[in-house]
């Protein structure tokens, strides 16, 4: 299989690299942000993608319009911007996910299921997390998708109850409400705590990365996985065989 890197330039790309070797695939090539995302595609089987939010929907009909898988870890994307994701889904297929790590996953589908087990009138749902002090964007694409699963597993969307930034006088805590509080700091990779909080006791659920090949190893699994794959919109679960129904 040949992979192409977009933002082989950044943080990941050395990861990517090195993991796409270690897997036996051929490096077709690589873009920083700003390259011409179309003649990588032209040259490569699948497209993995971790740039930066602005180029997101460019990359999008770009993937589309060339037919190619593409594997796309890049946060904070605005609905408009994961509206254009679905849309070049639709034409192909694409693995879109808060983080790749095989651990985080693993909190995704826990964090579902515990939300669904402890009803949000008497369990207090908060997330924190911390990054690394050059990281663009708040809540982390992580944290984001931690809130997802706990708003899924309650029968409700994030969109509708996250409580993001508190600041001043905020009144009392909204029942059923996800909040948030992001920290940044020195070299951080990421970590992510997702603290049920209720009257006789409070549950946590912590990952901690070391490491960002953890990122770059499950984004090349995820670009072998996409081979043959009918269009449509996948996560890190569907490659893991956890998607839940």
């Amino acid at each position: 299989m040949r992979i192409g890197i977009a933002g082989v330039t950044g943080r990941m790309g050395k990861l990517l690299t090195e993991e796409v070797a270690a897997a036996g695939a051929t490096l077709a090539g690589g873009i920083s942000r700003n390259g011409d995302i179309a003649a990588l595609a032209a040259a490569s089987d699948v497209v993995i993608d971790f740039t930066n939010a602005a180029t997101s929907r460019a990359h999008a009909a770009a993937m589309a319009a060339a037919g190619k898988p593409w594997v796309l870890g890049t946060s904070g994307l605005s609905a408009a911007d994961e509206a254009a994701v679905a849309a070049a889904a639709a034409a192909v297929p694409v693995v879109y996910a808060a983080n790749f790590a095989t651990g985080v996953n693993l909190v995704l589908a826990l964090a579902e299921r515990m939300a669904a087990a402890l009803p949000a009138e008497a369990y207090d749902a908060e997330i924190l997390e911390m990054h690394h002090r050059q990281k663009f964007d708040a809540p982390s694409g992580t944290a984001i998708g931690i809130g997802r699963a706990v708003a899924k597993g309650r029968g409700t969307t994030l969109e509708a109850v996250m409580d993001s930034g508190r600041d001043g006088h905020t009144g009392a805590r909204k029942t059923g409400a996800i909040g948030f509080a992001a920290l940044r700091g020195g070299q951080v990779v990421g970590e992510h705590t997702l603290i049920f909080a209720a009257g006789g006791e409070h549950i946590a659920l912590t990952h901690r990365s070391f490491d960002r090949r953890a990122y770059a190893t499950g984004a090349v699994r995820a670009a072998l996985w996409l081979a043959g794959r009918k269009p449509g919109l996948y996560s890190m679960m569907d490659v893991l065989g956890m998607q839940q129904t």
